[in-house]
């Protein structure tokens, strides 16, 4: 008999996408032969490899969820957004957002959370057993303040906070938690549409502007101008890349004549209490994967109108 070793559960894991607990039985049945585990594996329904498992979930839901001044969102991918519609997958995503709050958005603990009598990632595998389509938990985010609001917001939703965009928005004040909220909601709206990369020109890492001021560096000396205008160049082209990638420099969606920082001034003013923008997440469902284009940011602003 073959030693159970960590890293054969691990190998058979990887193999057929099952839990940990199921991978060390099906080993413990078949005297720690792998290719025989596998078959156990698969005449018990719980092996999802090669034929689920090597299919691209591009489609599901994201779902968000806040309790307090803290909140969680997660998208929870399928590979049709038939199964995404069923309500199994819409419960177990309900469910993982409230462990994901607990762990505060830190996805590898999630998925070793206990969510009843299995943990979040044995419980999917189940679920993907069950249904007969690949899912993955793709990411997840948190944010949270210690005095003001976080503000959930859901475009395209299927059921109550769950849909195609999420997104939170954490504004840290004093003022009237209300009027936070409304304020929380026209800035998230806002994110949605426009999908910034970065909150603040400080979060702009020092590679991004390099490698944007190496690009207009070049075309700026293509134009054949002198040394300090081409500087200038770079300097305007730099500063228009941060109109278009930072939320607190883009053009404000409900007010184009306003950036984002100018609503917040005002709000602030207006509350009667200092309002900072601490922080946002913005989920778009299958960003990054092989899917069908869809333009977000024009569903948003129809819904502006």
């Amino acid at each position: 008999m073959a030693e159970i070793t960590a890293s054969l559960v691990k190998e058979l894991r990887e193999k057929t996408g099952a839990g940990m607990m199921e991978c060390k039985k099906a080993l413990a049945e078949t005297s720690g032969d792998l290719e025989q585990a596998i078959d156990f594996l698969r005449k018990k329904g719980l092996s999802v490899a090669e034929k689920k498992a090597g299919r691209v979930a591009s489609q599901g839901l994201v779902g968000v969820i806040v309790d307090g001044t803290e909140g969680a969102i997660v998208e929870l991918n399928s590979e049709t957004d038939f199964v995404a519609r069923n309500a199994e997958f819409q419960s177990f995503l309900s469910d993982t957002l409230t462990v994901a709050l607990a762990q505060k958005g830190d996805m590898e603990a999630i998925k070793v959370a206990d969510m009843g009598d299995k943990s979040v990632a044995d419980t999917l595998t189940a679920l993907i057993a069950k249904i007969g389509e690949n899912m993955s938990l793709r990411r997840s985010g948190f944010a949270s303040v210690e005095n003001g609001v976080v503000v959930p917001y859901m475009h395209t939703a299927i059921v109550p906070n769950q849909g195609k965009i999420g997104v939170l928005i954490a504004l840290e004040s004093t003022a009237d938690a209300a009027k936070l909220n409304e304020l929380g909601k026209k800035i998230a709206m806002h994110v949605a549409a426009a999908s910034p990369r970065f909150l603040s020109t400080e979060d702009v890492d020092a590679d991004t502007i390099a490698h944007e001021k190496g690009i207009y560096e070049e075309q700026a000396k293509a134009s054949g101008k002198p040394a300090n205008i081409i500087e200038k160049m770079v300097e305007g082209r730099l500063r228009k890349f941060y109109e278009e990638v930072v939320l607190l420099e883009q053009a404000f969606i409900m007010d184009p004549d306003k950036k984002v920082k100018d609503v917040v001034t005002e709000a602030a003013k207006e509350l009667g209490a200092p309002v900072v923008l601490k922080s946002y997440v913005r989920f778009g469902l299958g960003e990054g994967l092989a899917k069908k284009e869809e333009d977000f940011a024009a569903e948003v602003n129809s819904c502006l109108k």
